[in-house]
């Protein structure tokens, strides 16, 4: 084999392993996102000291996610409270003791403030939850 086909092989393996680096760090909380279902124990809208009025730099800019700010906590099957937050205005409906199927988006490990909690949950379902009989 010549030195120009190593060569080439060698530069497209480094290419495709760039390129599977790159999707890894780059979607790595929806590759590794947990579908959560269960009971809805709190939906609480985070308090920010966030102004209404805002300058809008052009016409069409919406206004700060933040003021769409929830907390989520859900109860699993087998007890386990699973908490996240999230800037879905879905969350604002959702009241507690009902049923709610979600996804959490955890944050990467090698952020380390916030690795192993979770961000952006998505409400999937919302429902009444079954009756034991």
């Amino acid at each position: 084999m010549s030195a120009m086909a190593k060569f080439s092989k060698w530069l497209v393996s480094l290419i495709v392993g760039l390129a599977v680096i790159f999707i890894f760090v780059k979607y790595y909380s929806f590759i590794f996102s947990e579908k959560i279902e269960g009971i809805v124990e709190k939906v609480e809208r985070v308090q920010l000291n966030v102004s209404l009025m805002q300058v809008q730099d052009s016409p069409g800019t919406s206004l700060n996610p933040a003021l769409y700010s929830f907390a989520v906590a859900i109860k699993t099957k087998n007890g386990e409270i699973k908490t996240s937050s999230a800037e879905d205005r879905q969350w604002a409906v959702v009241e507690a003791g009902k049923c709610a199927e979600a996804r959490f988006y955890p944050y990467p490990f090698w952020n380390l403030n916030k690795a192993g909690t979770y961000f952006n949950a998505r409400l999937i379902k919302y429902f009444d939850c079954p009756r034991d009989p």
